[in-house]
């Protein structure tokens, strides 16, 4: 009898963001429900400020700090993050269409209710990242590192962990389709491995997770 071939799991449709020339950030502090089209953040401290419901269009942030920046409801398309740092940066309900997260280095980032599309997170390390009821579509996470993420209630599709760090990582209610972990560097789960269906594995990350696995459906392994 021929083996019925399983459909192999869709990867993350992303593309290379090319900016155009930019203008530098003419001063001041970041307005709510600003405007911000072709311009660089360069190694300014935007701790505290208020920019939420912004819109960010063909713009980089270079080496700022987000110390308690509030861009909730912000709107970033075809934009790069890179070197961004800080503790408490609000990105609650926010849209990312096409944009890379390069080295960034963040604390208790709070993503919740976010839309992120196209995204990919390169490198760096964020702790106690917030993307619960988030929504993610065509997600890369590449070698970063992520401790304690949490995905509750989440929503990903074509998402992928390649040479990333999950450490104690969440994902209680999520809700996943074409999520490929397989090339995760390290898969640590503290809460919900029971909703890793419509994710792919691989057998050795499946022989780490067995006692996990064995706990949820009440397995005792002596």
């Amino acid at each position: 009898m021929a083996r019925t071939r399983r459909p192999a799991v869709a990867a993350a449709r992303v593309t290379e963001v090319r900016l155009p020339r930019l203008e530098a950030f003419g001063g001041g502090a970041l307005e709510p429900d600003g405007d911000y089209d072709g311009v660089e953040f360069a190694g300014l401290d935007l701790g505290g400020q208020q920019g939420a419901g912004a819109r960010f269009i063909d713009c980089a942030l270079r080496e700022c700090a987000l110390d308690g920046t509030e861009l909730g409801s912000a709107r970033f398309v075809d934009c790069v993050l890179e070197g961004v740092r800080g503790v408490g940066a609000d990105l609650a309900g926010a849209s990312l269409r096409d944009v890379e997260v390069r080295e960034a280095r963040l604390g208790g980032a709070q993503l919740h209710g976010a839309v992120l599309t196209g995204v990919v997170l390169r490198g760096g390390k964020i702790d106690y990242l917030n993307l619960r009821e988030a929504k993610l579509t065509d997600v890369v996470f590449d070698g970063c590192v992520l401790a304690e993420a949490d995905f509750g209630g989440a929503r990903l599709e074509r998402v992928e962990f390649r040479g990333c760090v999950l450490r104690q990582a969440d994902f209680s209610g999520v809700r996943m389709k074409d999520v490929d972990l397989r090339g995760a560097a390290e898969l640590d789960i503290a809460r919900g491995v029971e909703r890793l269906a419509g994710a792919v594995i691989s057998s050795a990350q499946l022989f780490d997770l067995a006692p996990a696995f064995a706990a949820q459906v009440g397995v005792r392994v002596e």
